[in-house]
């Protein structure tokens, strides 16, 4: 069964305001030993804990601990509590849709990559994390910074949305993960007149940022609790990685962090369980345009009307996704700003929403 998808873009960005989208950790892992409850010692994932083996909090990797390590069998952390062998079995509690609080008791292994794949995205329904067929297109969406979720339609759960910002999934009682083969680049973004640019980037005189998106990932690798302190000019600023915000004087904005989209090596199919092999996505991106009536029309080229293709326009956007290219349609000269996704008619400055599905 043919699954379709729509994603969500950021239409409402407000940089006056601060952020009201910030992110959230719902997730709470209790460890059943002895009938206490433990967590992971903040100062182990830091770096250093002075208490050593007395500690009575978990010597483990917070983010393992939740299944969304980033450095997967790379990470310099335990993934599974000393003496616990490989995997290790753990309380997870969640909310539901009601708000209720679900206690799921499971074995949390080391999760890796299968197949040679460069990232894997999965769902977990309480019995187990399963492969979400053709995912790129997810995570092709979730590499756009303007992206806020993607819902997948016809799934065995109905139409399934995952939300980015927070990596949860809507409204059901399902978990959702993206594991990662430790080499993905991850590119920052700010929000700057309701557009998301890049750190690093030139602004229209030409001139290119203090800082670099590669500068803000080293600091955030070390330590994803701290922050980033820069200057620009007399203004000093600071990026607060739990807040996911840029703070200063004047205004706080918008920050977030996505990673740069690697197309698979090698076209996987992988084998799933029955409750999970009917999920399937699009192949291909599709690029639209919004018309009068409301009604969204794909971009199509014809010889002396349109000059450009959807693989055109998909081409141009892999290259910089936050550039700009001209096309001509009927003699008429168009602007599609990736970065704003927007089409403007050079001569009349009339505007259309673009958008990539």
């Amino acid at each position: 069964m043919a699954t379709a998808l729509s994603d969500s873009g950021d239409d409402s960005l407000d940089e006056s305001s601060g952020l009201s989208d910030s992110l959230e950790d719902s997730d709470v892992e209790v460890n059943c030993q002895s009938g206490a409850k433990q967590k992971p010692c903040k100062y182990y994932n830091k770096g250093h804990c002075k208490d050593g083996s007395k500690c009575l909090y978990l010597h483990v990797c917070q983010y393992a601990q939740k299944g969304n390590c980033r450095y997967g069998s790379k990470c310099k952390l335990k993934h599974s509590p000393s003496g616990s062998g490989s995997s290790h079995a753990t309380n997870l509690v969640r909310s539901t849709s009601k708000g209720e609080e679900v206690v799921e008791r499971r074995s949390d292994d080391d999760p890796k990559l299968t197949n040679g794949r460069k990232y894997q995205w999965q769902l977990d329904d309480g019995s187990g994390w399963r492969d979400i067929e053709n995912d790129h297109i997810i995570e092709a969406q979730y590499c756009l910074p303007h992206t806020k979720s993607i819902k997948i339609y016809n799934t065995p759960h109905g139409a399934v949305s995952i939300d980015y910002n927070r990596m949860r999934v809507r409204g059901k009682n399902l978990s959702v993960r993206r594991l990662d083969d430790g080499t993905t680049t991850w590119v920052w973004y700010c929000t700057l007149r309701h557009k998301w640019r890049e750190y690093g980037d030139k602004d229209s005189k030409g001139n290119t940022g203090p800082v670099t998106s590669s500068d803000i990932e080293k600091r955030f690798q070390s330590n994803p609790e701290d922050s980033f302190a820069f200057s620009i000019g007399s203004e000093n600023l600071e990026i607060k990685f739990r807040e996911m915000q840029q703070v200063g004087k004047k205004r706080n904005r918008k920050v977030t962090r996505r990673p740069v989209y690697r197309q698979p090596a090698i076209r996987v199919v992988p084998q799933v369980t029955r409750a999970f092999q009917n999920m399937s996505v699009a192949n291909k991106p599709q690029w639209e345009f919004e018309g009068g009536n409301g009604r969204w029309h794909m971009f199509k080229h014809r010889n002396g009307t349109c000059s450009v293709s959807n693989d055109d326009i998909e081409r141009s956007y892999q290259q910089n996704r936050s550039g700009h290219m001209t096309f001509t349609v009927n003699a008429q000269t168009y602007n599609l700003d990736f970065g704003a996704m927007i089409q403007t008619n050079l001569a009349t400055k009339k505007t259309r929403k673009i958008r990539r599905v």
